[in-house]
């Protein structure tokens, strides 16, 4: 069974602690991963700091570009390996952990260009005065990231920091850290030297803890749960920092009468099952007009009785959930559900022998969903989508207001007007209109409202967000010379 250790200073460093990974398949253990504590993340965060003041703060943005370029071709050149584990890892479908794979090649692309891109502002605001603005990076960033998608956003924070010029501490998920080390021997591979990028594994409470309270973090980056998400916010406080964070959603999907079915519903089912619907953005709300109402979800539960359920290796339409504790919680949900909505398919364990192993979830239509009941305004992160009626468009608004998150929203009509009409009045980080995706591409910047979090990812907002701004004021000193002279 293989031991994976931290990488620390562009070593790999045991530790006297393991934790075992488990694949969410079987249940079986698969590997072990090395247990950091606070002492690891000294040492990461000491690493990252040297490298930052000694080398790494004086790379040209063409330099930094090169080294981005050369660990996109390194993924690709991994491409099999990395899905084959992201996918033992996390338990998703291997043609999503091919996407993962791809998407993170991409971020490094993306960021090679548009660092060299990236440039101030100048004023005149005197006659002898010239003023501009430089954007430099905050020096040693901090790292903590999910397990739903271990390696695209481990990218996806790492790709801007680093094209940015920071150094940076990573700390992946206990669950599914395996694709997050793997990134960082393709980095030291392709270039980066030693302590720019530092990878310590272990548990929240105590290497997340240490990390985000150390003092010689510039700033913090954090995507996973709003309770988690506010204690690192409070860790930051502390020190002064600033923090990126992303802490979920409650995604509506709003559906007028002039929607396109054909269009409409493959996406609709998409959104709430991919990854088993472990998705910060999944569309986990169906909002429709209730004239169309019976027609789409007769529609939907006929989509849903054909998804495959099974091993990701296996490639089906719905794996297994990352673990027993979060196929716990999503059943509790629905145990609750039931109770109190209609269930319309699924809501349970599947059937078969194949599954009395590892963490499976049947995908699960409620229906008569309302702002009252749990499940209309609770992350549930599983395969369960929570239907509601409306009657206006004001109604629509209302309800898709009523939870406290703001991440993504989907708009489904064939009325330009009213889709513009709606898109300005929700209070959401991204609209998608007659299509859904889960955060869009790498080019679209990716944020939330309210309790979906602080700041902005992907696109080109990210370098602005792992940099700060200076201000130069220079004074001329010029002589201003009479006519004729």
């Amino acid at each position: 069974m293989p031991l994976e250790m931290a990488l620390i200073d562009g070593k790999r460093v045991p530790t006297k602690q393991w934790i075992d990974v488990l694949d969410p398949a079987t249940a079986a253990v698969f590997a072990r991963v090395a247990r950091c504590g606070p002492a690891h993340v000294e040492e990461a965060v000491s690493a990252a700091r040297s490298a930052y003041e000694k080398s790494w703060r004086f790379t040209t943005p063409a330099e930094r570009a090169r080294i981005c370029r050369d660990i996109a071709r390194g993924i690709g050149a991994e491409r099999a390996r990395l899905a084959a584990l992201e996918t033992r890892d996390t338990g998703k479908p291997i043609s999503q952990s091919f996407t993962d794979v791809d998407v993170a090649a991409r971020y490094f692309e993306f960021y090679a260009g548009a660092v060299e891109a990236l440039s101030g502002e100048s004023f005149l605001p005197e006659r002898d005065l010239l003023a501009f603005t430089i954007r430099e990076p905050y020096g040693v960033c901090g790292h903590i990231i999910p397990w739903n998608y271990p390696l695209q956003v481990a990218a996806r924070t790492l790709a801007p920091a680093l094209a940015a010029g920071n150094c940076c501490v990573l700390k992946p998920a206990e669950d599914a850290p395996l694709t997050s080390l793997a990134l960082g021997e393709i980095a030291l591979a392709a270039g980066l030297p030693a302590g720019v990028l530092n990878v310590v594994p272990g548990y929240g409470e105590e290497a997340g803890a240490a990390l985000t309270s150390h003092p010689d973090v510039d700033h913090l980056a954090f995507t996973g749960s709003r309770e988690v998400g506010e204690a690192v916010m409070t860790a930051a406080a502390r020190n002064i920092v600033t923090v990126t964070l992303e802490l979920g959603g409650k995604s509506p999907h709003i559906v007028l009468p002039d929607f396109d079915a054909e269009r409409a519903v493959p996406l609709i089912v998409g959104s709430i099952t991919e990854h088993a619907g472990q998705n910060c953005s999944a569309g986990s709300r169906l909002l429709v007009h209730e004239s169309v109402h019976q027609e789409l979800v007769t529609e939907l539960a006929s989509h849903f009785a054909r998804l495959r359920i099974g091993p990701g290796s296996t490639d089906p339409d719905l794996g297994p959930l990352i673990s027993a504790k979060q196929r716990a919680r999503v059943l509790e949900y629905l145990d609750q559900a039931r109770r109190e909505c209609v269930l319309v398919t699924g809501g349970g364990l599947p059937k078969g022998d194949e599954f009395e192993t590892g963490f499976y979830v049947e995908p699960t239509i409620l229906d008569q969903v309302t702002p009252a009941h749990r499940v209309f305004n609770e992350e549930i992160f599983g395969p369960v989508l929570c239907v509601s009626t409306f009657a206006s468009l004001e109604d629509a608004v209302e309800l898709a207001e009523h939870t406290s998150y703001g991440l993504s929203a989907g708009v489904w009509t064939s009325d330009v007007s009213t889709a513009h009409w709606l898109a300005r009045r929700l209070r959401v980080g991204q609209v998608f209109i007659n299509n859904y995706s889960a955060a869009g591409g790498v080019e679209l910047p990716f944020g939330g409202y309210r309790s979906s979090g602080i700041g902005v990812e992907k696109g080109f907002e990210a370098l602005r967000e792992y940099t700060r701004c200076k201000t130069v004021a220079l004074h001329t000193g010029t002589r201003h010379l009479s006519r004729g002279k």
